[in-house]
Order: C-alpha cells, then sequence, then structure tokens
C-alpha cells in the first residue's frame, strides 16, 4: 500500500470520501512545511508522511468505526488525533480532543483546525493535568509517545471509567505487555498494522489495578 491515492486511504481507514481524500492530500504538503520549521517528526520519516503517518494513524478508522467521543495524548505533529480528526468529520456529531503541552506543536495543531473546520480541540496542558478538561471519551489514543506501562499511568483516569485505548506499538510490544501487567489488569486485542509488518494496534478495556 505505497501509493498515494484515494484507494490507499480507503484501504486503511475504510470507507472514506474523495473529499476527505483531497483534504488529507493538502494537509500533507502543509504538513511538510511546518515540518522543515519545527520538526514534528524525524526528519528520517518525513520523506514519506503519507504511508508512515497519515495512513499509519488512519487505520484506526477501520478498527473503531463508530465512536464519537476521542482524545488524543501527546498529539504531538498530529498523528494520529489531527488524521483522525479529518476522518471524524464524516461521523455525525464526533469529535477528537489533541493534548500537547509543547507550545509550537499546539499552535501547529490550532492552525490546521482552524483551516480545515475540523471537529476537534487543542487541550495545551500537560496529559496529567488534562483529565478533567476531557470527560467521559470513548477512545483514547496515544502513538510513538511512551512505553505501555507509562500510557496506562497516564490515560488511567479515562480508562478505568469506560474509555477504551487504541496505542499504536512497534515490534516490542510483548515485552511492554508483560511489563505492565505487573500494574495493571486488562482485556487486550491484538490488532496488525496495515502499514507496518512489524507494528500492531493494541485495543485495551476493562482496565483496573492489580
Amino acid at each position: 500500500m505505497n501509493s498515494f491515492s484515494w484507494k490507499s486511504l480507503q484501504d486503511a481507514a475504510g470507507p472514506v470520501s474523495r473529499e476527505t481524500f483531497y483534504r488529507l492530500v493538502t494537509f500533507e504538503q502543509m504538513f511538510q512545511k511546518w515540518n522543515r520549521s519545527i520538526n514534528l517528526v524525524a526528519q528520517s520519516t518525513a520523506t514519506d508522511v503519507w504511508q508512515r503517518h497519515i495512513l499509519d494513524s488512519a487505520q484506526l478508522g477501520r478498527i473503531e468505526p463508530t465512536a464519537n467521543r476521542w482524545v488524543d495524548i501527546g498529539s504531538g505533529g498530529g498523528f494520529p488525533g489531527l488524521v483522525m480528526a479529518f476522518l471524524l468529520a464524516e461521523r455525525d456529531g464526533a469529535s477528537i480532543d489533541l493534548v500537547e503541552s509543547n507550545r509550537k506543536k499546539a499552535s501547529f495543531l490550532q492552525t490546521v483546525i482552524g483551516q480545515f473546520g475540523l471537529p476537534a480541540r487543542v487541550v495545551a496542558r500537560r496529559i496529567e493535568d488534562s483529565h478533567a478538561l476531557v470527560p467521559a471519551p470513548q477512545i483514547v489514543t496515544a502513538r510513538a509517545l511512551a512505553s505501555l506501562s507509562i500510557l496506562l499511568d497516564l490515560s488511567a483516569p479515562w480508562l478505568t471509567s469506560g474509555a477504551r485505548g487504541l496505542f499504536h506499538k512497534g515490534r516490542d510490544y510483548r515485552a511492554e505487555v508483560q511489563e505492565s501487567v505487573h500494574r495493571w489488569a486488562f482485556d487486550l486485542v491484538e490488532h496488525p498494522s496495515v502499514t507496518d509488518p512489524h507494528g500492531v494496534i493494541l485495543e485495551l478495556s476493562n482496565l483496573r489495578p492489580v
């Protein structure tokens, strides 16, 4: 799935309108301009933003096609949070909160949201200080942020109240899961990544302390 196409987006995310595809193409161009100034992602991965970041993020839409209340923690350059905002624009009443404490990155996120009229809100706070500002999300996402045990600590106020986590992880995810079970019990579904042969999306629910 290397082609920069509407089909590649649908293969990753499920049914997506042609309009959303073109909006993401425009976003990719905008992202490249900003990334040259403030390093939103590592330069080594900036040459293939469509495959490595946009499609990788968009697969969450296929995994969870109905949830309307999302929060993305440590949103950084907008993956997966901004990409999900584009997809959620096709769902009536859907929205996502993007938690990002870095001022420059938060400014980028806000600029994109404003330009495209996305159903998203930037929460420019540390994750630990954002829980009361984002009540009752259904889905918590994070990508390239921290180890699973730290992600569970950061998102526990939501995950122990009924939210589910969708966390991008790489080849070492099994070791991270094993590290986490010393502190937390949870139900786990592993979704193989459609963009990374070594990656998974970990779907966690029913989080409770051990």
